[in-house]
């Protein structure tokens, strides 16, 4: 070992001990006589004291360092004169009396410390002096502890860890999948999973009646902050159990995980149906750190000449608390918000409740006061708040107030990140008319599309549905929320043929297109197939909530930039001719 401490570890207990550390240097201050050196590893930092006046042979390699090189250096362990109560080892200092470069450094391209003056780009390019700085390593860290506290409780309930197949079969139902050719299959193609769907329910016919796996899966979609084209869940799967099984399991994974990891006691997860969370927040996955529902106003507001409410499919409005004293110029910038593409509004109609309790309006010349009263007295606004009001088709409205929801919570400071709400959403419909979604596949369009997955049951009250209105039945599923990020989902799933096989016909496919794709599940079916139903977290997602940051990038050791690219070692990349010739794909290089 190069080491007998690491740079983290010593204590004033440790004074006069004889030590031996390696490390990189962070930081070198030249006072004279004496030099400071500040030497990290990934456990820390201490500092190392240095007398050049005694003219040893260390002074020429002293001068010689830079930042970032890597050194050994034996010495003894003395109190700090100068102590550093930021620092864990800043009680102490180690005198140093032999010292070794390990090897130079570059200059680096940005400064290794929690305040870097490295963009994303270039930190992205060389992402592996970035994980050097404490703030990234502390997220893989993080990241480690979650996945010990996982399998910890999984292990605790007699879950079994089985790994499946990376190369499998592609299913063109869901998101796009990411294709690899066959060298010796020619013209075929494996599929990187989706999720290890298909799998997992084999296993629990298999017998294998609680599974689990921390497991990496692939989607070709459109990237954003909490997306990758690699991403990892913790994905399981129980049989003999119903949905509340799963929900008491799962909830007590999370409670296990905030209070190992974070020691919050997390109460008892509430449920919400789909249709509340549509009609309360206009999404499936609301915040609710804060109250801010919306209020129906249709049958409050229309009938007084107001063009723009009389020829609405919906009003709809919120209740900021406090808000009231927000001035002209924030409530024109709040309607310029309301109206730019991503959210489309066509304007934004206000009222302030009053301090004195009057009620003043952007549309006064419509409305009367006693008539905003009756505005007040739906939403339950008290003096000191403000009212806000879209409107117009019934969805894109929804969608708007529920964006323009979450914008004034994060300026009124109802967002806070050490803050934690978390609900199950159930009761989801089954199915979803496709128009055309862009992260589905085209052929997929002008048909009914799973809104979880083809193998989710539905609710058995709802089986008659399926024949005569497929689009109010309601699905077996659920999905676990917190702070508006949905973290989780999952289904009871079907496990009869006859069922599935219905199914595959309402999602379009021919019954030679479902045995060609799912065959092999069809056939497990009967053979004994027991109920059963899982649910998969994104850990990706849950470790960077639980870090307090929107981006799932700062705690994936290597990620993809937003157009799916690893700057690092430039990939994706062209192949050449001859590995397309020996995977049997003609090149698209021309001479």
């Amino acid at each position: 070992m190069l080491r007998t401490h690491t740079c983290g570890e010593l204590r004033l207990s440790d004074i006069n001990k004889e030590v031996t550390l390696s490390g990189w240097v962070q930081k070198t201050r030249d006072l004279g006589a004496m030099t400071f050196i500040d030497l990290r590893d990934r456990y820390g930092i201490t500092q190392l004291a240095l007398n050049l006046a005694s003219g040893n042979e260390i002074n020429d390699t002293v001068k010689t360092l830079g930042r970032e090189f890597v050194i050994q250096v034996k010495g003894t362990v003395i109190e700090r004169e100068s102590k550093n109560k930021n620092n864990l080892t800043g009680d102490i200092e180690i005198k140093v009396t032999a010292l070794k470069v390990l090897n130079i450094s570059q200059t680096p391209p940005f400064t290794i410390e929690d305040n870097t003056d490295g963009g994303d780009e270039l930190r992205m390019k060389y992402r592996y002096l970035d994980l050097r700085r404490n703030e990234v390593r502390k997220n893989l860290e993080l990241r480690h502890r979650m996945a010990i506290e996982t399998r910890n409780y999984l292990d605790s309930l007699q879950f079994l860890e089985v790994e499946t197949p990376v190369l499998i079969k592609s299913t063109p139902e869901g998101a796009r999948d990411f294709v690899v050719p066959s060298r010796m299959n020619e013209g075929q193609f494996y599929a990187l999973p989706q999720s290890p769907q298909t799998f997992k329910q084999l296993l629990m016919v298999a017998g294998f009646d609680r599974y689990y796996q921390i497991v990496k899966c692939f989607r070709d979609e459109d990237l954003r902050a909490d997306r990758q084209p690699e991403f990892t869940q913790i994905d399981c799967e129980m049989s003999f159990v119903d949905q509340q099984d799963i929900l008491d399991t799962f909830e007590g994974l999370v409670r296990h995980l905030f209070k190992a990891v974070k020691q919050i006691d997390m109460p008892n997860v509430p449920h919400m149906t789909y249709a509340d969370a549509m009609k309360y927040y206009g999404n499936d996955k609301p915040d609710t750190r804060f109250e801010m529902k919306f209020v129906e106003l249709n049958e409050v507001v229309k009938g007084k000449n107001f063009k723009i409410f009389d020829d609405a499919e919906l009003v709809v409005t919120i209740c900021a608390k406090g808000a009231a004293e927000y001035t002209r110029k924030q409530l024109d910038e709040l309607t310029e918000w309301v109206k730019r593409p991503q959210i489309g509004a066509t304007g934004l109609v206000y009222a302030r409740h009053n301090a004195d309790g009057t009620i003043k309006s952007s549309v006064d010349k419509f409305y009367n006061e006693e008539e905003l009263k009756t505005w007040s007295a739906a939403c339950g606004s008290q003096p000191g708040d403000l009212i806000l009001i879209l409107a117009g088709p019934d969805e894109k409205t929804r969608k708007g107030m529920s964006e323009l929801r979450l914008e004034m919570g994060a300026r009124l400071g109802l967002r806070d990140k050490n803050k934690f709400s978390a609900l199950w959403i159930i009761d989801f419909p089954l199915l979803e008319w496709n128009d055309g979604d862009p992260n589905l596949l085209a052929s997929l369009a002008g048909r009914w599309h799973a809104k979880h997955h083809p193998f989710t049951s539905p609710k058995p009250e709802d089986f008659e549905l399926l024949k005569t209105d497929p689009g109010a039945v309601r699905a077996n599923a659920y999905d676990l929320v917190i702070n508006g990020v949905e973290v989780g989902g999952g289904s009871i799933r079907i496990h009869d043929r006859a069922l599935q096989s219905q199914m595959f016909d309402l999602l379009g496919f021919t019954k030679e297109e479902a045995q060609k794709q799912f065959g092999f599940l069809m056939n497990a079916f009967e053979f004994g197939a027991p109920p059963h139903g899982g649910l998969a977290f994104g850990f990706d997602r849950l470790c960077s909530l639980f870090g307090g940051s929107d981006s799932i990038r700062d705690f994936i050791a290597f990620p993809k930039n937003n157009s799916g690219r690893d700057v690092m070692i430039d990939s994706p990349s062209e192949i050449s001719d001859e590995q397309l010739k020996e995977l049997h794909i003609l090149s698209t290089v021309t001479n």
